[in-house]
């Protein structure tokens, strides 16, 4: 029955109920969407790359050799020698290194010159291996394997000829025309930088900068520098160790930044951005709850014969404030459920298009225990800005 008097009281204002409560929906999609996604791009990114120890390359900033390295942003400074890259493999103390050679792309998408071992030992997010949806590693310099991404924005497929440019632009005036290759796999999606990009051997970019190389002369070339390289040590216990030792290295200026700790250097110096989101948010979701606050109060100069009519009928004061404490419940309960089947849909039907388009894996389960959490902090602040207008109806019924 009291349920029944309040639902039937909102349906009397329905224009206005139903105004406050897409403004109240609109701002809890926005705190919801702020929250899981903040997470989502923290997590996504914390798990770009499993298993490498160190990251090594030329000097300079650890939150630039981070992004040029892994996620592929930005252009490093300066390259390492090859010979100093032989020297770190061939240490005792690491199980394997990996080196990354970049500096060219296809139409938008970065190629990144490496060793087939890539593929065997690249882990991400819960030391998860690379996998192929088609084809194999490359094997010869004339092979490319391409993200997940790249195959699915350019439609390309095994067997198809691509050929690179210089730079990193989409329109590049330095075309290798001389020197195509040939798709030889594609990966599967792995929701990181990797299904962004085209990975080919490092004879093979040797050759395409070198015209009039021949055929045979290509499998042997051997580049004098790279731009980076991925190290996984036996023993983690040796880490400080090594790193200590490559950037002390007097032969070559080197750098070796441990990939967690650089990670957390780079949130700290985003939190500025993920606090402004998240304030911007809560403002948004505190005008909207003033907004609901307001429309109670308006409301009850008209409200005034239908408080007289339930105290007609027997209504004590206290059924008047509890009436308009659960109409404020109603509205927020329904703006809740309505915001929260909206993200989710929107979750489902966008997941595809921000994985391609940022390399982030937005997970659907969005009802987190901080989502939870926060919700129930909206509820609460609902009941809160309905005190004041729950009261004034008090007063009113008293009169």
């Amino acid at each position: 029955m009291f349920w029944r008097v309040a639902y039937f009281s909102l349906l009397h204002r329905k224009g206005s109920a139903l105004l406050t409560l897409l403004a109240v929906a609109i701002s809890v999609f926005s705190v919801t969407a702020v929250e899981h996604l903040r997470h989502q791009a923290k997590t996504g990114f914390s798990q770009t790359v499993s298993g490498v120890d160190l990251i090594v390359g030329a000097r300079g900033g650890e939150i630039n050799l981070l992004l040029y390295s892994v996620f592929y942003i930005g252009n490093a400074s300066r390259n390492i020698s090859y010979q100093s890259f032989e020297k770190i493999r061939d240490s005792r103390d690491v199980k394997w290194a990996i080196p990354l050679s970049m500096g060219d792309s296809h139409r938008g998408f970065r190629v990144v010159g490496t060793h087939p071992d890539l593929f065997k030992h690249f882990r991400y997010g819960q030391k998860q291996l690379l996998e192929f949806e088609h084809g194999h590693g490359f094997s010869n310099a004339h092979s490319v394997v391409i993200g997940a991404s790249v195959a699915e924005k350019l439609n390309y497929q095994v067997g198809d000829k691509i050929t690179i440019a210089h730079g990193l632009g989409r329109q590049s005036f330095q075309q290798h025309d001389q020197y195509p290759f040939e798709i030889v796999g594609v990966l599967k999606t792995t929701g990181t930088p990797v299904d962004q990009a085209l990975y080919v051997s490092l004879a093979g970019l040797e050759a395409v900068h070198k015209p009039g190389v021949t055929h045979d002369q290509t499998e042997s070339l051997q580049p004098d520098s790279i731009t980076a390289t991925l190290v996984s040590l036996k023993s983690r216990l040796k880490t400080f160790h090594l790193q200590r030792q490559i950037n002390q290295s007097e032969s070559e200026p080197l750098m070796a930044i441990l990939p967690g700790v650089s990670l957390s250097q780079l949130w700290e110096s985003m939190n500025m951005m993920e606090n402004t989101l998240r304030v911007i948010s809560w403002l948004i979701l505190s005008a909207a709850l003033m907004g609901l606050s307001a429309t109670l109060l308006a409301s009850m100069r008209e409200r005034q014969k239908e408080l007289a009519v339930l105290r007609t009928l027997g209504a004590r004061s206290w059924f008047i404030f509890a009436l308009i404490q659960a109409e404020t419940w109603l509205v927020s309960l329904t703006a809740i459920a309505t915001a929260l089947v909206c993200f989710s849909l929107i979750l489902a039907g966008a997941q595809d298009l921000i994985s391609s388009r940022f390399g982030i894996s937005i997970d659907p389960n969005f009802l987190t225990p901080d989502v939870i959490k926060t919700l129930g902090i909206i509820v609460i602040a609902s009941q809160l800005v309905s005190i004041y207008p729950g009261y004034k109806a008090y007063r009113l019924s008293l009169g």
